[in-house]
């Protein structure tokens, strides 16, 4: 982070009416806005976000509204203490610990949120944003229909998303979409964090899983299970899968709908992002065998 934008975020801190905050430092993870450690005079700390150029006015109040909701349903999240247009301020988290009891727990806690929370529809109240992009949350009935125009198609259209893709592997989508039917299962819809991979996940100071940055909605639970499946979670949550597993019942097939179901988080991120991370090669391997073949 720049001395210029560590400027910017105790400037707009202090004039949300925490002026004890003496210093901000750059926090490392985020990749849509700019965060950063504000430190009270007291020694306590806060987390604080901004954007330099917001996408909306309204995206930090919709990611607080889900921190609360996720809260409300027993995930823990951080407290909000201030969501304004131009500014997000959190109570600070702790890193997560590197052991394997802490990711039973999150499958736990997971397990619960995606299990007590089915709803009759897809969508939420209010779009809501993943990253920089409106996450359309319209209420849809039907699961691969939601899924299809407004998790996949809906990246279509989006500069980046067009010169990574040719002809062939848009219509590939378009068939992969019309085909979801066949190749999932029919899920109900649930709370889900909506943007859940391995870096948001934190900790509590009395080390109970937390999450952060969410861009929640009604979907599939599985849409939670396949970010973390296909982000490099570290090697003490190989455990993790299998318990989550264990505790709602999934079937056997499972990790092999993973790729399709997270095509949806590939997109956003080569919408978004320069360099993507790979994230082209991964949506065209993916959409190859559902190219028309003469």
């Amino acid at each position: 982070m720049s001395e210029p934008t560590t400027a910017l975020l105790l400037a707009r801190v202090r004039a949300a009416g925490f002026e004890d905050v003496v210093a901000v430092a750059p926090a490392t993870g985020g990749l849509a806005a700019t965060a950063g450690i504000a430190r009270r005079a007291d020694g306590t700390a806060l987390f604080v976000k901004a954007f330099e150029e917001a996408p909306s006015g309204e995206a930090f109040a919709t990611e607080a509204e889900g921190l609360d909701a996720l809260r409300a349903a027993g995930v823990a999240t951080p407290q909000v203490l201030h969501a304004s247009a131009d500014l997000l301020v959190l109570e600070a988290l702790a890193p997560r610990p590197r052991d394997e009891a802490f990711w039973e727990r999150l499958a736990h806690d997971l397990a619960h949120l995606h299990q007590a929370t089915t709803h009759p529809r897809f969508g939420w109240h209010r779009d809501t944003w993943l990253g920089r992009r409106r996450q359309v949350n319209t209420w849809t009935d039907d699961g691969f229909a939601f899924f299809a125009e407004h998790r996949l198609l809906r990246w279509l259209g989006e500069p980046r998303v067009d010169a990574a893709l040719d002809a062939e592997d848009r219509a590939a989508l378009e068939h992969l979409c019309a085909r979801l039917p066949e190749l999932l299962p029919d899920a109900p819809a649930c709370l889900t964090h909506g943007d859940l991979w391995a870096q948001n996940v934190l900790a509590t100071l009395d080390g109970r899983p937390a999450l952060i940055d969410p861009a929640v909605s009604y979907m599939w639970a599985e849409v939670d299970l396949a970010h973390l499946w296909t982000t490099a979670p570290p090697p003490e949550a190989a455990g993790f899968f299998e318990r989550y597993a264990e505790l709602t019942g999934l079937d056997a097939g499972w990790r092999e709908r993973m790729p399709i179901i997270q095509l949806r988080q590939h997109l956003a991120v080569i919408a978004q992002f320069e360099p993507d991370w790979g994230a082209a090669e991964i949506a065209r391997a993916t959409l190859a065998p559902f190219r028309h073949r003469g």
